[in-house]
């Protein structure tokens, strides 16, 4: 990589302290080496032993580039098979620093340049893990939409929330009926007097479809959409895999009310 310019205190010190947690005091010692960073206070405190290191070869050289390095080896993808979930938190903790920087560590094990960020708001929200998973996983534009200030704090529980009101959105955008979760879905895709279909009904496998997909959007409103909307976030636990599922099933109801049409 290209001259990187020299970080300022506060950076050198947050590095520092991310990769005092995350080394050992051998892996330090060696990390360094592989750098080509000098160990020049080895009995201190790990992150001071980092920050010292880092400060002393910056003022030799006005440059970060070993500095940078050192993260770059501390956080080879190679180190963290066995504990992707890990892998991830790590990365998406450092790079709401390195945005500043103009950089940004991504699963390659490399450092890759990006604009540089100007505000905190900014930095989080390019880091952001929640964000990039689901990108990863495709997901309908309309939930990272709905929900962008959720998934910008990686906030599971309020995510899924908001990406069921994205869902409740659509169905009344294309019914005009104002109603809500079970008592929406009974009067747009259940019964005789349903208005609305996602395929041409016309065979038994069609209108199979039909009430597997009213039903499947039934057990995500009673599951996820009623409790998240009652009770307090601190009695509703909802883990970072479950979020992830639940979103790509909400993407899946998604893609298939876009082809939906009134009847």
């Amino acid at each position: 990589m290209s001259n990187i310019r020299p970080l300022s205190m506060n950076e050198m010190e947050t590095i520092a302290r991310f990769c005092g947690e995350i080394n050992t005091g051998a892996e330090i010692k060696r990390l360094l080496e592989l750098a080509k960073l000098l160990d020049v206070d080895p009995n201190n405190t790990k992150w001071k032993r980092l920050y010292n290191s880092f400060v002393s070869f910056q003022n030799r050289h006005q440059s970060s580039n070993n500095i940078i390095n050192y993260l770059r080896f501390a956080l080879d993808p190679v180190r963290y098979t066995n504990n992707y979930d890990y892998f991830l938190e790590r990365v998406a903790e450092i790079n709401r620093t390195l945005a500043f920087i103009g950089l940004e560590f991504r699963e390659d094990g490399k450092m890759h340049r990006i604009n540089k960020a100007n505000t905190l708001t900014d930095a989080m929200l390019r880091a952001q893990r929640l964000r990039n998973q689901l990108e990863q996983r495709k997901v309908h534009p309309d939930i990272l939409m709905f929900a962008k200030s959720e998934i910008a704090t990686d906030n599971f529980f309020h995510t899924v929330l908001e990406a069921m009101k994205s869902v409740t959105s659509k169905i009344q955008a294309l019914t005009g009926i104002r109603a809500d979760g079970a008592d929406l879905i009974n009067s747009t895709l259940v019964g005789r007097n349903r208005c609305l279909a996602i395929n041409p009904l016309k065979s038994i496998s069609d209108e199979s479809e039909q009430k597997g997909f009213a039903n499947l959007l039934l057990g995500l409103y009673g599951t996820f959409r009623n409790p998240t909307a009652h009770e307090p976030k601190i009695q509703w636990h909802l883990s970072e895999a479950d979020a992830l599922d639940v979103l790509s099933m909400i993407s899946y109801v998604h893609r298939k009310l876009d082809q939906a049409y009134r009847i």
